[in-house]
C-alpha cells in the first residue's frame, strides 16, 4: 500500500485580488514542499483562481464576512504536516491553524502567540514581498514577480476593448462613476471600444455607468462574471482601468496593461510591478481606511483627464513597451 502523501495547508481565506498577490509565495511553496499534497484555504468561489496558479492540489473552502478570519476550517484526518498563515499577522489566523495541531507552522511573529518562531511583520511592506519575504525566513526560495495566469482557453467577449472596472470591496476604493463616464465617452470618441464589468452585487452600479456613457447591452457585464470568461477579457483587452481590486491584480497576471486608481492605500502596498504598461496614479497624503465607506479624498483629486493621459502614454495593444514606467504624483487640485 502506497503512503499517504504528507499535506501542506495554505490559509489565504480573502479575495480576488489578495490571492493573486499572494501567487509567488504559493508557488515557492510549491517547489519548496514538492512531495505534499498543497491544500488552500480559500473562498469557494476563487477554486477556477486556484486551478489556474499551477499551485494548488485541492481547495478547503473557507471564508468570513470583512475579511475576517474563519471560525473554523473543515479539515479531516492526521493534522497537516505543515500549515502556512498567508492570511495575515495573527493571532486569530495563527490560533485558527495551531488548532489543527501541525507539525510544523510557518507564520509571523505575534507577541500574543509566542510558539510561533517567525520574521517580524512589516506594515508597510508591499503585498507580494512581504509573503515572499514570509517563505524565505522558512529556507525556502520565492519571486515575488512571479505573478503570471495562463491564458484562458475561452475566448474573450470584448478582445482589444478597454475594461473600465468602477468597483472595489469597499466604497473608500471607488471612484465616482461619473469621472468613469467622461474617461469612457473620451475613449469612445476616439474611436475605441469600452466595456464595463463588475462584481456580485454590482449590478446597479455598471448599469448606472452604463447609462451615462452610452454603451449598449453587448458591451456590459455586471454582477460578475464568470472567472473564464473575466480572465479571458482582460488577457485580450486593450487596457483596464480601475481602483484598487482584484481586477488590477488579474490585469497584472495577463500583462495587460493598466491604470489603477489609488486612494486610501498607497501603490507602495498594493500596486503593480515597475513596468511600462503599468500606471499607478495616487496623491501621497496621510492614509486612510481601505474599508471606509465613502470615497477617499485623495481618491477624489484624481481627474478624468489624469487617468485619459495615463493611458494615452500606456503602449499600445501590442505590449512593445515604448514609454517609461512611474507611479504617477498626480499634484494638481
Amino acid at each position: 500500500m502506497t503512503a499517504p502523501r504528507p499535506r501542506l495547508l495554505v490559509l489565504r481565506a480573502l479575495g480576488l485580488g489578495d490571492l493573486l498577490a499572494g501567487v509567488p509565495a504559493l508557488r515557492a511553496l510549491r517547489r519548496g514542499f514538492p512531495g505534499h499534497e498543497t491544500v488552500l484555504a480559500v473562498p469557494a468561489e476563487l477554486a477556477p483562481v486556484a486551478a489556474a496558479t499551477g499551485a494548488v492540489d485541492r481547495l478547503l473552502p473557507a471564508s468570513a464576512p470583512g475579511r475576517a478570519v474563519p471560525c473554523g476550517l473543515d479539515w479531516t484526518g492526521p493534522p497537516p504536516d505543515v500549515a502556512v498563515d498567508l492570511h495575515g499577522n495573527g493571532p486569530p489566523s495563527h490560533r485558527l491553524l495551531l488548532d489543527l495541531r501541525p507539525l510544523r507552522l510557518l507564520a509571523f511573529a505575534h507577541p500574543a502567540t509566542p510558539e510561533v518562531d517567525g520574521p517580524r511583520w512589516r506594515p508597510e511592506e508591499h503585498e507580494r514581498v512581504r509573503w515572499c519575504r514570509l517563505v524565505q525566513w522558512y529556507g525556502i526560495d520565492a519571486d515575488p514577480t512571479d505573478l503570471r495566469l495562463p491564458r484562458p482557453a475561452v475566448p474573450s467577449p470584448a478582445p482589444g476593448a478597454v475594461v473600465l472596472h468602477p468597483g472595489a470591496g469597499a466604497p473608500s476604493r471607488c471612484w465616482p462613476v461619473e469621472r468613469y463616464a467622461t474617461v469612457a465617452a473620451a475613449l469612445r470618441a476616439r474611436g475605441r471600444r469600452v466595456v464595463v464589468t463588475g462584481g456580485a452585487g454590482e449590478s446597479a452600479l455598471v448599469a448606472d455607468l452604463a447609462r451615462r456613457a452610452g454603451l449598449p447591452d453587448t458591451d456590459v457585464f455586471g454582477d460578475g462574471l464568470p472567472f473564464d470568461r473575466l480572465s479571458a477579457l482582460v488577457a485580450e483587452a486593450a487596457a483596464v482601468v480601475s481602483g484598487d481590486t482584484g481586477i488590477a491584480h488579474l490585469a497584472v497576471a495577463h500583462a495587460t496593461p493598466s491604470v489603477t486608481l489609488f486612494g486610501p492605500v498607497p501603490p507602495s502596498r498594493w500596486g503593480p510591478p515597475a513596468h511600462p504598461r503599468h500606471r499607478a496614479l495616487w496623491h501621497p497624503g496621510p492614509e486612510g481606511d481601505p474599508h471606509g465607506s465613502t470615497p477617499d479624498p485623495h481618491l477624489l483629486r484624481i481627474r478624468p483627464d489624469d487617468v485619459l493621459d495615463a493611458l494615452h502614454q500606456l503602449p499600445d495593444a501590442t505590449r512593445t513597451g515604448r514609454h517609461p514606467d512611474q507611479r504617477v504624483p498626480v499634484d494638481q487640485p
